[in-house]
């Protein structure tokens, strides 16, 4: 059994000055049998604790359900960590921003439009003491004290950017105490006087978060903690990147040189990130601060390891620091192997995703256009279905489209509402009597600032030429199902050069020698795809990302089967493999 402390200079491990040199690694953006080697890697780089957020919604996608199994095992993680040698820093939220959808509060939760999160209001309290009720359990046994791995706790996350109840803070260390957590706790904000104020309780340690000019930064969080260690308990060493923007990268040496004075500096740090990982399926968030930005699917993050887990030059300049301030010893590393590459020159089938609207979509009767809470469409896609009589064109409006609306009218494609583009209206052609459609497109929920748990889906009021639209068919659609029922079912076998979207096409690659693999996308449209029933994520023509990452243990040597969500349309079928990831614009911040 250890000990663990916060002293008035230092922490303190077993009756000695400690300085934490942590590494932010979140286990949900993390294939569970690559966790070991992460971890293994990031130990090399000097490092002597590991740091997690725990996403709420990731473990209860549903009211009444909280998952363990496979990626979710968060014991086995902090185990893993253990085993390493390492020590560990949870933080549960329940609200952990991380450019993750909702910032972890489940969508669920937004069903009841009266229910105010992240403050003392008692719906919010009541979901979030189920949560803890289910999780505590899970880490209460791996506390340091009691032979586990687990430092430190945080309450909350970045409060003092959001609110300033104080109330609702207390509340939560109240239900942490209560639920068997004795380590301590603590609060991080970004090193500004008024955040660090609003977000911190006087009884709490208190910790900063910012990227640059630390020795001024720290000057910052002495003033509120003044006494105890100094930490910053997100150091940027990198940044994410939005659909349609640069790919940031900064620059390895610089960002040593400040990180040797933090360390120097006898302050404590968490690096955000060491390993960024990926934001499979429907995970990523979005940024809105008067414009929607979605996040894209890679948490490459320019982080000293990169999205596949291979050290980069930021690892090498940032293990040096590290390493010698430590006094450790030179440790090499594994480099990338290229990854295989190969071309699936076309689909062994496509089907149009119409055929599973036909046959699957079972549809709710609404009056006025619903949202997404309405008819619990948690995330990913919902399609709306109205009759209009269109002798001549006319102007649909929506009050807003969250986050991208696909007009049809008889099926065929007519415009794209994109909520980033502040697109709301659009001509319907002369075509009689018809039936209008919206595919819809939730891109990722707003993971910071005040417009966390908005609405989703189209947004009322709908109009054509100034009359408000009644009379409504909408319904959630199962996506993920459609994708592995394309997969295991045949489909019409491929014969056009490309693909004419919105549809579901399957590729078989046989031969393979289990590897990390990169898709790339840069050839499609707009959508999603899937390796083995796994949901790689998003991918997006506008860039800057250009290849989606297949984790190693997803790959097999016979009956691989890969699937693709192709929106808008593809001008070549084929599926490309190329040997690492690949980005249409960087920066350098």
């Amino acid at each position: 059994m250890s000990s663990f402390e916060i002293g008035q200079e230092h922490f303190v491990l077993d009756g000695r000055e400690h300085q934490i040199i942590s590494g932010a690694m979140h286990y949900f953006r993390i294939h569970p049998d690559q966790w070991e080697g992460r971890i293994a890697t990031a130990k090399a780089m000097g490092l002597n604790t590991i740091e997690t957020y725990v996403a709420w919604n990731f473990h209860s996608a549903q009211r009444g359900e909280f998952r363990l199994d496979g990626q979710r095992d968060l014991t086995r993680f902090l185990r893993l960590v253990q085993d390493a040698g390492m020590h560990a820093i949870v933080r549960p939220g329940p609200y952990i921003c991380a450019e993750w959808d909702n910032g972890g509060i489940p969508a669920w939760l937004l069903a009841d439009p009266d229910v105010q999160m992240r403050r003392d209001e008692p719906r919010y309290l009541a979901a979030v003491q189920e949560y803890m009720d289910a999780l505590l359990p899970v880490i209460a046994p791996l506390q340091v004290h009691r032979g586990g791995p687990v430092l430190m706790i945080q309450v909350e996350n970045e409060y003092g950017a959001y609110g300033e109840d104080k109330v609702y803070l207390r509340k939560l260390v109240d239900m942490l105490r209560g639920g068997g957590i004795t380590v301590p706790l603590f609060t991080c904000d970004q090193a500004d006087d008024e955040m660090l104020s609003r977000g911190g309780l006087p009884e709490l340690h208190r910790t900063a978060t910012f990227g640059s000019r630390s020795l001024e930064r720290l000057q910052t969080l002495r003033r509120h903690q003044t006494t105890g260690p100094l930490m910053c308990m997100e150091y940027w060493n990198g940044w994410f990147d939005a659909w349609g923007e640069d790919h940031h990268v900064t620059d390895p040496h610089g960002t040593g040189d400040d990180l040797r004075e933090l360390l120097s500096a006898g302050a404590s740090v968490n690096l955000y990130m060491v390993h960024g990982g990926t934001n499979f399926g429907f995970t990523s968030g979005a940024n809105d601060k008067g414009s929607y930005r979605p996040t894209i699917t890679s948490y490459d993050y320019d982080a000293p390891m990169a999205e596949d887990g291979t050290p980069t030059p930021k690892y090498d300049a940032m293990q040096a620091v590290i390493r010698t301030h430590r006094g450790l010893g030179a440790h090499p590393v594994r480099r990338r192997t290229p990854a295989p590459t190969f071309v699936v020159t076309q689909p062994a089938s496509t089907t149009s995703l119409w055929a599973f609207v036909d046959r699957h979509t079972p549809w709710g009767e609404y009056e006025e256009a619903p949202t997404h809470e309405q008819i619990g469409a948690l995330s990913g896609f919902s399609l709306y279905r109205t009759w209009l009589d269109l002798p001549a064109a006319a102007l649909l409006t929506i009050g807003e489209a969250r986050d991208r609306v696909q007009v049809f009218v008889n099926r065929q494609p007519v415009a794209v509402l994109d909520r980033a583009e502040g697109a709301r209206a659009v001509y319907l052609p002369a075509t009689g009597r018809a039936t209008v459609e919206l595919l819809v497109e939730d891109q990722g929920r707003v993971n910071y600032g005040p417009r966390i748990g908005e609405p989703k889906g189209v947004i009322g009021p709908v109009l054509v030429d100034g009359r408000p639209v009644h009379g409504w068919q909408a319904a959630a659609l199962p996506i993920e199902q459609w994708a592995a029922e394309a997969a295991s079912t045949p489909g019409t076998p491929a014969t056009a050069p490309g693909i004419g979207g919105p549809a579901l096409s399957v590729w078989h690659l046989d031969g393979q020698v289990p590897a990390d693999l990169f898709l790339e996308t840069s050839g499609f449209g707009k959508g999603m795809a899937w390796f083995n029933d796994w949901n790689l994520g998003r991918y997006w023509g506008k860039g800057p990302q250009e290849t989606l990452y297949v984790p190693a243990p997803l790959v097999r040597e016979e009956g691989n089967t890969l699937v693709v969500l192709e929106l808008s349309g593809a001008a070549d079928a084929a599926a490309r493999f190329v040997p690492g990831p690949r980005w249409s614009t960087t920066t350098a911040d």
